[in-house]
């Protein structure tokens, strides 16, 4: 499963309608075991249930070079067996107790994580631990999950009518930057991976001084800082660097078009994509509010020129996708029927010229922030939202501090903050034209 990088951005920027109603912050502690290991903690409760989430700083940027697809295939294989435990376990220590369980590849990270009641947390701390330590990395598993991964591939990219659109964006959207290697890999280079490639992989990044674990919800913080010693504390620190990204994406110097076909294309579509700024940039909030304003809900900009009025086109998303090292800016449009993907490429850049002509209303802009409030609000009232809240502030934000910040930053976010950002990001930028159509449609390239 994977949340979408908007919702994410909700859970980040929680905040109150009002500078004078403050928004209640979440007081965590933290602490560094000796393996590397980070543990935050935050009490709530208000409900007996608790969520246990273990982040590995590993991502598809992550991926080694041809082997695409790598940190999604772990995903996957974190639920096989380990040294104590059968294959699907957690499933049976979670749900079997009226809990769930679940995890998500990101492109910077991949998340892990529980949500049970209070009395299991022991249990699910000495399982999360037991699969950080001593997960079997062997050729069954390994195969096994790889066919999984490969019809995963199949359902969500090669089935669905706009799959490859969106696997088009990821493909296109990065020249230099491993963002540019789309998170479901590819069956090629899944098949041609070796469980020597998948060991490495794993013991590269699967291990203490590469993860941090989060516990929010109703415990007692000296029975879960025994607990954490006694299940965590003896797993040993590789003595290996990690690896990092590096590279650096370069500006675009020109506008790229590319033309995409699909087969069983019900109506033509497009996308437009901009390279922005990472999360941890003072820009990220206007950014958020202007894709807000531009595609969110009936009334944004975009569905009441293409949908409503003109109705050239049936449905659209505007997404701000700003990662940890920078981002994306992308409107994918679904065209109406008889009308082509130029068209709504030349009407969604006119929208786009206009909205940077001249700062937003207040009153338009008071309606995005509150559409960002609303959802934030309502994800942080579970431990699980407020977990996801405080581990994107400590990956994409970089700092921990960022989930109690968000206040007085998106407050802070004026109509001409708006326009500046539209203007250096996506109306003076080089954008990237993904024209998307039927592989039987005439028109375009063939």
């Amino acid at each position: 499963m994977r949340i979408t990088r908007t919702l994410i951005f909700l859970l980040l920027v929680a905040v109150s309608a009002t500078a004078a109603t403050p928004f209640p912050t979440l007081n965590y502690k933290h602490r560094v075991l000796p393996n590397g290991l980070e543990i935050y903690s935050v009490q709530d409760r208000s409900t007996p249930t608790v969520a246990i989430h273990v982040w590995y700083r590993v991502g598809s940027k992550s991926d080694p070079e041809g082997r695409s697809g790598f940190a999604h295939l772990f995903e996957h294989m974190m639920f096989k067996s380990t040294a104590h435990m059968p294959s699907e376990m957690m499933d049976r220590l979670t749900e079997d107790v009226g809990g769930f369980n679940n995890a998500s590849t990101f492109d910077d990270y991949t998340a892990y994580y529980e949500v049970v009641p209070s009395n299991y947390l022991e249990t699910l701390l000495w399982a999360e631990a037991d699969r950080m330590g001593s997960l079997n990395v062997d050729e069954a598993n390994f195969k096994s999950e790889r066919d999984v991964v490969k019809e995963e591939f199949r359902l969500r990219v090669l089935a669905p009518p706009y799959g490859r659109l969106f696997y088009a964006i990821e493909k296109n959207s990065f020249t230099t930057h491993p963002y540019r290697r789309p998170g479901f890999g590819s069956i090629e280079e899944l098949d041609a991976a070796s469980i020597e490639d998948v060991r490495a992989f794993h013991s590269t990044f699967y291990r203490p001084d590469n993860a941090f674990m989060m516990v929010v919800g109703d415990f007692d913080q000296e029975q879960l800082d025994g607990w954490v010693d006694k299940y965590f504390t003896p797993i040993p620190k590789p003595d290996t660097a990690i690896p990092r990204v590096t590279t650096k994406e370069p500006a675009r110097v020109a506008d790229k078009r590319v033309d995409e076909r699909a087969p069983n294309v019900p109506l033509p579509g497009l996308a437009l994509t901009w390279l922005a700024p990472g999360q941890s940039n003072p820009d990220s909030y206007p950014l958020h509010l202007a894709s807000t304003i531009l595609g969110e809900g009936e009334s944004s900009r975009l569905n009441q020129a293409l949908v409503y009025k003109s109705a050239i086109a049936t449905d659209l998303n505007v997404d701000a996708d700003l990662r940890e090292d920078l981002g994306l800016f992308t409107m994918l449009i679904v065209m109406a029927s008889e009308h082509s993907p130029e068209e709504g490429e030349k009407a969604a850049l006119a929208e786009l010229q206009k909205f940077a002509a001249n700062p937003v209303s207040a009153s338009e802009l008071e309606k995005a922030k509150n559409l960002t409030i609303t959802s934030a609000l309502r994800e942080r009232e579970t431990n699980n939202g407020k977990a996801f809240a405080l581990g994107e502030a400590i990956v994409l934000q970089k700092n921990a501090d960022e989930v109690n910040r968000g206040l007085q930053k998106l407050q802070a976010v004026t109509p001409a903050d708006v326009q500046r950002a539209t203007k250096t990001y996506l109306e003076e930028a080089k954008r990237l034209t993904i024209l998307y159509r039927d592989e039987n449609e005439k028109g375009g390239k063939q």
